[in-house]
């Protein structure tokens, strides 16, 4: 046994995996990442300038949106510059505390993304089924309070990870499927019991996307209930075009997150080339494409943006 994985975590090292088989072209492949990178940071920094000057957005639905932003620029700053240090500079190893610190931050944010678009689709069922009263329930002090609930649940469900991740010694490969740390793939390399790990792991799972996603489902079949009932083909259409940024966005975050989940738990044998790009999709895209997403289908934020970049 090597005196690597003979060492206690706090001197340990992973390696980190890049894209197998392609380590002679890290620099081409390096080039779509940083795309990607400067995409997502520009994209969401321009949503918060725009919402934060311009009066007319201080409303629920773009302080949602705000939120959205938020995250997606931190998971961005995040996950990015260790798969930049892989293509870049072959830069592969990360300590044990450096990757503890990443994973706990990639599930807390993780945790808040799926908060805040469970928030989204609240803001959507009021605005639709209760029109009158949008404004009286959704206030200020009442989207704060939820922001910080949602806070305070991606704190307590994230940080016993890296906890739970500390008692172990790793005494077997120390090499990563993913350019960053997640839970579910550094645990499989401890060398003893991961049974709470295990459990406590498929907990946080059921507890955040598939509660979460049950509320989003059961939100929208009430409002396309509420859609149906309306009398107007063209107010159906304009009522319905108000969801459609917000379920690309659930598409493009649960989609991958999900079957990444059932990859790992269920089918760690499957295509190691098949969860490396899965692992890209589920914390790359959605950063990229929710800018993109929320500003062509919103008029009134597409507007705003024209003008300040045309002044």
């Amino acid at each position: 046994m090597s005196a690597v994985n003979n060492t206690k975590f706090n001197s340990a090292v992973f390696l980190l995996t890049g894209i197998p088989g392609l380590q002679e072209v890290h620099l081409w492949i390096s080039i779509p990442f940083c795309l990607v990178y400067v995409i997502s940071i520009v994209g969401n920094s321009v949503i918060l300038f725009i919402i934060k000057t311009d009066p007319s957005l201080h409303e629920p639905r773009y302080i949602f949106l705000s939120m959205l932003a938020i995250t997606d620029l931190s998971l961005s700053i995040t996950t990015m510059p260790t798969i930049l240090g892989i293509y870049l500079f072959n830069s592969m190893e990360i300590s044990l505390n450096a990757c503890f610190a990443q994973l706990f931050f990639i599930h807390f944010l993780a945790k808040i993304e799926s908060s805040v678009l469970l928030l989204m689709a609240l803001d959507r069922f009021i605005a639709i089924c209760n029109p009158l009263r949008y404004t009286s329930i959704l206030t200020l002090p009442r989207i704060a309070k939820m922001g910080f609930v949602s806070l305070v649940r991606g704190v307590a469900l994230a940080l016993p990870f890296p906890i739970l991740l500390k008692r172990h010694r790793y005494c077997q490969a120390n090499v990563l499927s993913h350019s960053y740390c997640l839970h579910q793939d550094i645990m499989n390399l401890a060398c003893s019991d991961i049974t709470i790990n295990t459990i406590y792991g498929m907990f946080t799972t059921v507890f955040t996307l598939g509660f979460d996603l049950l509320l989003i489902f059961l939100s929208y079949v009430i409002i396309l209930k509420t859609v149906l009932s309306i009398a107007s083909h063209a107010e159906r259409l304009r009522a319905l075009n108000t969801c459609v940024s917000h379920l690309c966005a659930v598409l493009l975050f649960y989609t991958p997150n999900i079957g990444l989940a059932v990859i790992h738990r269920f089918w760690n044998s499957s295509s190691h080339l098949l969860k490396i790009l899965l692992g890209y999709v589920y914390l790359q895209l959605p950063p990229l494409m929710n800018p993109i997403v929320y500003s062509v289908k919103s008029k009134h934020l597409r507007a705003r943006i024209i003008r300040a970049f045309v002044k």
